[in-house]
């Protein structure tokens, strides 16, 4: 699923790539995914895209009339098809990061970027010029959404989003009152949307073993020093993350991600702080990891 860093890349993009074109056409390919009844395709005809907007995961192509608004889901995606967006310096970087990776995770990232490419098209936004935004989904149930309307806001997954981490304005204290006598695992409650927007399952493995918590200890359980180590944990890993996949190319960001991971998809692997043996998180059947040395249940 893409989390808030790939979301906010993929952002960058389209503000470099499609602000200022005009919309010829959205074709759906998949009816299922206009979740906005009662709203035609052809109302975004003819509109010059104005802006970009990043809401948690979910992102807002802003134009002179309505908003299309697009939620990734577990395994949304979108191509460019238009010119060319790599450069030998960002293709040099990319392939480096793959290259540094252990040999799972550059095997793994190469399959990923094979599968981002070649997953089904569900939508196009095509523009005047003649290039379009395909939309594509590659889980084997429809996850990716599209809402075409007047306010972002009028989502009600945007609607209830709670504060964004990667926010310059967030703080220690939002985090603690986030965590107040919450009787809730770290690892679920790090992904609950409503209390923190744009994290989830790769990077809230990632967080938790920078902040050497196990992931099933509950919120309210926490000291002081814990929920210091939580705070800055969420912080250096979403802000190295928000770094890293900068200009990145949009068919390279979901390998670069997974090449970056310490611990998540890493069992059996080992870890890279400790040399200890990650594992699989106790009853996660397989979809989330912890390094057990670094992140001792207490």
């Amino acid at each position: 699923m893409p989390e808030s860093p790939e979301v906010d890349a993929l952002a960058g993009f389209l503000r470099t790539h499609i602000v200022g074109r005009q919309i010829a056409g959205l074709e759906l390919v998949e009816y299922g995914a206009l979740k906005t009844r009662g709203r035609l395709t052809s109302e975004l005809v003819g509109r010059a895209v104005t802006g970009i907007r990043r809401f948690g995961k979910h992102l807002a192509i802003d134009t002179e009339g309505p908003s299309l608004v697009v939620s990734f889901g577990r395994a949304g995606w979108m191509r460019w098809s238009g010119e060319s967006t790599t450069d030998a310096a960002t293709t040099t970087t990319a392939t480096a990061a793959s290259t540094d990776a252990t040999p799972t995770a550059a095997t793994d990232a190469a399959k990923l970027t094979t599968a981002t490419t070649s997953a089904p098209t569900i939508a196009v936004l095509s523009f005047a010029d003649g290039t379009e935004l395909l939309l594509a989904d590659g889980g084997t149930w429809l996850s990716l959404g599209l809402w075409i309307l007047g306010e972002p806001a009028e989502v009600p997954a945007i609607a209830k989003l709670g504060p964004d981490p990667a926010s310059a304005d967030d703080t220690a204290d939002q985090l603690d009152r986030v965590l107040a006598a919450r009787r809730k695992q770290l690892k679920a409650l790090l992904q609950e949307q409503e209390r923190l927007a744009g994290i989830g399952n790769a990077y809230s493995d990632e967080i938790l073993h920078a902040a050497r918590l196990f992931p099933l200890t509950h919120a309210a359980d926490l000291d002081e020093a814990q929920r210091a180590a939580l705070f800055a944990a969420v912080r250096s890993v979403l802000g190295g993350a928000f770094a890293r996949q900068r200009s990145v190319p949009i068919d390279e960001l979901k390998a670069r991600k997974i090449a970056a991971m310490a611990v998540h998809g890493r069992t059996g692997e080992e870890c890279p702080d400790c040399g200890g043996v990650v594992a699989d998180v106790p009853g996660s059947k397989g979809a989330a990891q912890y390094c057990p040395v670094c992140q001792p249940e207490r």
